[in-house]
């Protein structure tokens, strides 16, 4: 591997680094400030924050990988995660900003949960805390693999100093700058990742051995007549898999604790169209990576062993040193936006839902911030004992935790926060069913295969019976007095 890759990503680690410095000067003296920013995200830094901690390597190597072993099927999840994310900006933004800092300055998805449905605070908080760091370590693993699959694939090293070094410079920023850090980061991080999926198929379709858009679609067509197709082979089960891994971004508390720490409910509409103006750019890229990528590789006779590493074999055979590794960081900003983000959500909860709540109700700034600090190592060391396998795949790894995260949470939040008679009673049996459906689901591999016919997206059995398992709950429990409505202050 040339010098110039070493001083690309050696420049790229520097400047992580360096604004983990700026963030820990800035606004880690307080909980508020470690956990949230201060809630003084302007919307440019909310909106790629949100987007690239929500991406991860799943963008780069997953949704690529996908696309280039099957086609251009493959890009209907892709579809339903804009759509997803669209009306997560829409529905969820606003109202979330306003009600976590309306119900006593609530700092983490289950102290608001707590904070708004009272009478079951003890087990909302413990509960969700409980989702979080399990998820959490499952979904910060799959970006860790990613890293490893980077070093071992590009450097021609060993998977587990990849992993390993991919969290050491992850922690090295998240411990010092919290959450400030993470969003600046995630904003440099996310300008990078979409410049380089901009070049990435344009190099790959107009570059030396592309032979063009004409070529490279006759090329699929010999590979496989269906290969550009978005529906040959699409069953009902199939394509309700595929999109409905948008219902996941209601539930995905590392995105949505964005929305907490955006400046104000104003400047959330400005962060909606810059992020998904991002987004949009960002996975046509994916796609053209992954579908451009097997043209390229038909062509020029590539053998490609694991369809999840054509970004990086494209990144190392076609560019000059210097730009390779400009490639390479924006993989590694893909993974290390996401397993921050991930790592401080983990932190926050263990911190606030657990410490504070069990060892030290009166715990000062000083040391909440320091407890932070050490759980987020904590959750990076136990990730990384998971994703010590090689043979992991980054798709399925995601798709499980994202499934929990959207089941046990989306519609708990969604309904949380437009439903005035939902109860803490309702609030709990949605959280404990839906994760609970999810695990089930999974362990007895109905996602794999369903009736005899191909598996069901665990996440569409588990948000339909958290949704179900709320409503019913709720309207049971009403007559009880178990209830709160929304404040009559909000003006959402």
């Amino acid at each position: 591997m040339g010098i110039g890759v070493w001083i690309s990503l050696i420049l790229y680690f520097l400047l992580m680094i360096a604004i983990g410095v700026y963030a820990w000067r800035k606004s880690t003296s307080d909980s508020e400030g470690y956990i949230l920013g201060g809630r003084n995200l302007p919307p440019a830094v909310a909106a790629l924050s949100a987007g690239a901690s929500d991406m991860s390597g799943w963008l780069l190597l997953g949704l690529p990988g996908a696309l280039y072993a099957t086609g251009l099927v493959e890009a209907w999840i892709g579809i339903g995660l804009f759509v997803g994310a669209l009306l997560n900006w829409i529905i969820v933004a606003p109202r979330l900003r306003e009600q976590t800092e309306r119900y006593d300055n609530a700092l983490t998805i289950p102290g608001f949960l707590a904070n708004r449905f009272p009478s079951q605070a003890f087990l909302l908080r413990v509960v969700s805390a409980i989702v979080i760091v399990v998820f959490f370590a499952v979904y910060t693993a799959s970006g860790l693999v990613g890293g490893g699959k980077l070093f071992s694939s590009a450097f021609d090293g060993n998977y587990l100093t990849g992993v390993w070094l991919t969290l050491g410079v992850v922690l090295a920023y998240t411990v010092v700058g919290g959450f400030l850090a993470v969003s600046l980061t995630d904003f440099v991080q996310g300008c990078i990742m979409m410049l380089a999926l901009i070049i990435m198929p344009l190099v790959v379709l107009f570059g030396e051995g592309g032979g063009g858009l004409a070529q490279a679609t006759a090329t699929l067509q010999q590979v496989n007549p269906d290969f550009l197709s978005l529906t040959t082979g699409l069953t009902l089960v199939g394509f309700l898999s595929a999109v409905t891994w948008g219902l996941g971004y209601f539930g995905q508390p590392h995105i949505i604790v964005r929305f907490m720490a955006v400046r104000s409910v104003s400047d959330v509409p400005t962060a909606r169209n810059i992020g998904m103006g991002w987004m949009a750019v960002s996975l046509i890229g994916a796609i053209g990576v992954g579908v451009f990528g097997r043209a390229y590789a038909e062509r020029n006779g590539l053998v490609i062993d694991d369809a999840e590493t054509i970004f990086i074999v494209l990144a190392d055979l076609l560019f000059h040193p210097l730009v390779t590794g400009f490639l390479f960081a924006a993989l590694l900003a893909a993974i290390m936006s996401t397993v921050s983000s991930q790592l401080l959500v983990s932190s926050s909860s263990l911190t606030e839902d657990f410490y504070r709540l069990f060892l030290n109700r009166e715990a000062s700034e000083q040391t909440l911030v320091l407890v932070g600090r050490v759980a987020v190592v904590a959750v990076g060391v136990v990730a990384a004992f998971i994703a010590r396998d090689p043979d992991s795949n980054v798709l399925s790894l995601v798709a499980h935790a994202w499934a929990g995260f959207g089941a046990a949470f989306g519609p708990l939040i969604i309904l949380s926060l437009t439903w005035s008679r939902m109860t803490g009673r309702g609030a709990v049996a949605g959280l404990i069913v839906g994760a609970g459906t999810v695990m089930l689901w999974t362990a007895l591999g109905l996602n794999g295969s369903f009736l005899g016919g191909p598996g069901v997206y665990e996440i569409i059995p588990g948000f339909i019976a958290a949704l179900i398992a709320i409503v019913v709950v709720s309207l049971a429990s009403e007559a009880k007095g178990e209830f709160r409505p929304l404040g009559r202050d909000s003006q959402l």
